[in-house]
């Protein structure tokens, strides 16, 4: 049985949240309190919306003979459930026509119309042409790693109590930026202790990479592997909250190294099915976007195409956030080569050169303005004998045509002389800040471009840059980068909130090493800017 009061008072709870001053929220710091939400057979819930869609992705305890139905309300729109795996435990729905700016209360049933969970609300985004005063954003990148490997990843607990106390802060959508899971399997340092130590065979299997994925002993695996880094850390905590997960390198179940034996990307066959495979059970795709192509890359044809690596946040005309994979279709081409497709650079430059919403926002699985030294980076800085980084020594296998296509696109930002150029990235385990001035004989000083680390959830200790890499993260050569907050290896998230004249960045850290899971609860930013738009 409901309890319509707590219902009501968890769904207003959190729409009161969303309302509330961003300065306030800050001061207050109010703990994230346990949910009283019954999932009942739900084990994980995750949605995304666009104005007029939802797509959501579900798992259920056991299996599901016959298809659930997601019923919405007001309105009498029905979502047959579609599978995801051969079980019947993996569900997606899809709804269409929704009006923009609408909450919605949803239910779960089963085909014999009990309920699989208890209702909740969500909310689909203004309409392209609404103008709302105010847009709130959380950011993390990292919070995969399966916490039964012996290699110190946080706790799923800690994890999911680091995303809950980001979640008290009432976001309107949540960007979760690659590496949600860690199983490397062939690259040599990154797979030693992850997918192809004794440990992952004893809790998983091993993947035959000459079979399917689905419908072969690799769903299983890939289940055994995935599901423990994704399930428990985020749950149904996320429900009414839209989330666009990018996915990085560890997303393909591999880290990116170049050898003499091997070069890990472009992601082979087998490393796009695990890939794609973990996408469809685990988390949504990217809804369309009027002015997003409908051709690109790992999309989907027809005009309702979702796109599996580039994604669109668009929250009226106030702010429009491009999402982009640089792993999947990345190219080794020597001075031609790219990151992101030709056609990718297009749609974000041609999206840089509009007018048609206040801010724009980059948000690559990559990050622009600092360097670990590693292969598959923007940079050509490598660590010398010196333990510092050098481009006096070729990057072997690093190609000269992924800093051009960096070059092109952050010129495209600092253009915008209307807007403020802003990248928040992930991939590198840091929370930080700084102002990209210059970039090879390109000058930003005009129009400087902020880039920011948004933090790691998950990372073991052996993760981060100085650990793994032998240097933090340091701007590299290329660049003249201000730095207003040096990169911190520190678990955190960063909370965005647009305002017609302006964007606050809110940074957010927990010292594994000094402070108690406790103190999450009342985490409260560490560093606060204020970026203004150009008069």
């Amino acid at each position: 049985m409901i309890d319509r009061r707590e219902f009501l008072t968890g769904s207003f709870g959190a729409t009161l949240l969303a309302a509330l001053p961003a300065d306030l929220l800050a001061a207050v710091g109010n703990p994230p309190s346990e949910s009283r939400w019954d999932p009942g057979r739900v084990t994980h819930l995750l949605p995304t919306v666009s104005d007029t869609a939802l797509l959501i992705k579900a798992s259920f305890v056991s299996p599901l003979a016959a298809p659930p139905v997601l019923r919405l309300t007001p309105g009498a729109t029905a979502v047959r459930g579609r599978p995801n795996d051969t079980q019947g435990r993996f569900w997606q729905f899809r709804a269409e026509g929704l009006s923009p700016g609408r909450r919605y209360l949803l239910a779960l049933t089963a085909s014999d119309e009990t309920s699989l969970c208890q209702p909740w609300e969500l909310s689909t985004f203004p309409s392209r042409e609404a103008r709302p005063e105010h847009f709130r954003v959380l950011i993390f990148t990292c919070a995969g790693g399966h916490e039964q490997l012996p290699t110190g990843f946080l706790s799923a607990a800690v994890r999911n109590r680091l995303l809950r106390r980001g979640l008290s802060f009432g976001p309107q959508a949540v960007v979760a930026n690659g590496d949600h899971v860690y199983w490397d399997l062939l690259a040599p340092r990154g797979s030693v202790n992850l997918g192809a130590s004794p440990e992952a065979a004893r809790l998983a299997g091993k993947f035959d990479r000459s079979a399917l994925v689905f419908g072969e002993n690799n769903e299983t695996v890939l289940k055994l592997a995935a599901g423990p880094q994704i399930i428990p850390v985020y749950g149904t905590d996320f429900r009414s909250t839209p989330v666009f997960f990018l996915q990085d390198d560890h997303d393909n179940f591999d880290n990116d190294e170049a050898t003499d034996e091997i070069v890990t990307f472009p992601p082979s066959t087998f490393m796009l099915r695990l890939a794609r495979a973990t996408q469809r059970l685990y988390y949504p795709e990217f809804l369309p976007d009027a002015d997003r192509p409908r051709g690109l890359p790992w999309s989907e044809g027809g005009a309702d195409a979702v796109s599996e690596s580039f994604g669109t946040i668009r929250y009226g005309r106030l702010a429009e956030i491009n999402l982009y994979d640089v792993r999947r279709t990345g190219t080794l081409a020597g001075p031609s080569a790219v990151f992101v497709d030709p056609e990718v650079e297009s749609w974000l430059r041609g999206r840089a050169a509009s007018t048609d919403v206040t801010h724009l926002v980059h948000v690559p699985s990559n990050p622009p303005g600092w360097s670990a030294g590693k292969w598959g980076e923007w940079y050509p800085d490598i660590l010398g004998a010196d333990k510092k980084l050098t481009t006096s020594v070729p990057k072997p296998y690093w190609q000269s045509g992924w800093l051009r296509q960096h070059d092109r696109l952050m010129q495209s930002l600092s253009t915008m002389k209307q807007r403020i150029p802003l990248i928040i990235s992930g991939d590198l385990h840091a929370v930080g800040i700084g102002r990209m001035l210059r970039a090879g004989a390109l000058d930003f000083q005009a129009n400087p471009i902020t880039t920011v680390l948004a933090g790691p959830i998950g990372t073991n200790p052996g993760g981060w840059p100085s650990a793994f890499r032998g240097v933090g993260p340091t701007p590299p050569a290329h660049l003249d980068l201000r730095e207003e907050v040096k990169p911190i290896e520190q678990h955190g998230f960063t909370i965005a909130d647009f305002h017609p004249d302006r964007i606050v960045l809110r940074f957010f850290k927990w010292d594994v090493r000094t402070q108690s899971p406790e103190e999450i609860d009342t985490l409260n930013p560490f560093h606060t800017t204020t970026l203004g738009r150009p008069s």
